[in-house]
């Protein structure tokens, strides 16, 4: 079951990320305020559900959470800063958007950059245990996997409809075959 906030704070932020092991586009990243009683439906870690249930929480997500960002750093920006500073920027992005500004922020994963001025907590496996951060990440999931289906109309040779950037076979293949496009992350080991 998962909880409703980890602090008892009201303003309490959910961050996750989406992308980071991809060899293709932005990495995403989702920050979420939850009214308390939030409770919908199949609400779980974004890996855990699929695309249909995945779509059906984004919309109540959205319609019902106190507040929802999504934010995003270039395949170009994690060549440059690296894939955790990459994703650090995009959640950092998120945040800001938010409205109201949270007073904490729970972390799913191990690290985080420190926001300049809110506390936070990492927490590994989060997505699976705080409904905010499962909201979070069920954003991060679907914004990116719309964004990779918009690319892959550009680039039709990579499949990126279907595996999001990840590295699959048919992926490395058409890499081999066509060369990598200005949405691979050139710092990434492609093949």
């Amino acid at each position: 079951m998962l909880l409703a906030t980890y602090t008892g704070e009201a303003l309490e932020a959910g961050l996750d990320e989406a992308g980071r092991g991809c060899l293709a586009g932005p990495v995403f990243a989702a920050a979420v305020l939850l009214p308390p009683d939030f409770a919908p439906r199949f609400l779980n870690d974004s890996k855990q559900l699929t695309a249909r249930r995945r779509e059906l929480v984004r919309e109540v997500v959205c319609r019902e959470a106190l507040a929802w960002a999504v934010g995003e750093a270039s395949s170009q920006e994690i060549t440059t800063f690296n894939i955790a500073q990459a994703s650090y920027l995009a959640m950092h992005r998120a945040v800001a958007q938010l409205r109201p500004q949270p007073t904490h922020l729970l972390v799913d994963g191990n690290r985080f950059k420190p926001h300049a001025t809110l506390p936070h907590t990492c927490i590994v496996g989060g997505d699976g245990l705080y409904r905010s951060i499962a909201a979070a990440s069920v954003l991060a999931k679907t914004f990116r996997d719309d964004r990779m289906r918009e690319l892959a109309a550009q680039y039709p040779h990579y499949g990126w409809e279907q595996n999001a950037g990840y590295p699959t076979a048919r992926h490395r293949a058409a890499i081999r075959e066509h060369g990598p496009t200005e949405h691979h992350r050139l710092g990434f080991r492609l093949l």
